[in-house]
C-alpha cells in the first residue's frame, strides 16, 4: 500500500513536470491543490484524470467526486486500491 503512495507521487511529478519536487517534498496527507498544498490547479486535476485512465484503467465521470478524490495522496491511494 504505501509503494502505491511512492509511486503515485513520482508520477505526479513526472506528469505535471513539478521539476523542482522530490517524492519526499510531498507528504500523504496534505492538500495537494491550493495554496496550502503543491499548490495544483483545475488544469492540474486535468493531468491527474489522465493519469488514472492511463496508469490505472479508473474513469472519474464527476467532477465533485474528483474533488474528494484528488485531495491528497491518501485519498488518491484509496480510491485507487478500492477502484482497481
Amino acid at each position: 500500500m504505501n509503494n502505491l503512495r511512492e509511486n503515485l507521487k513520482e508520477q505526479i511529478i513526472e506528469q505535471l513536470n513539478l521539476e523542482d519536487i522530490k517524492p519526499e517534498d510531498i507528504t500523504n496527507e496534505g492538500d495537494l491543490f491550493g495554496d496550502n498544498g503543491l499548490g495544483l490547479d483545475s488544469i492540474d486535476a486535468l493531468e491527474f484524470i489522465v493519469l488514472l485512465e492511463s496508469k490505472y484503467n479508473i474513469k472519474i465521470s464527476d467532477p465533485q467526486e474528483g474533488k474528494k478524490i484528488f485531495k491528497s495522496i491518501d485519498t488518491l491511494a484509496s480510491y485507487i486500491e478500492k477502484n482497481k
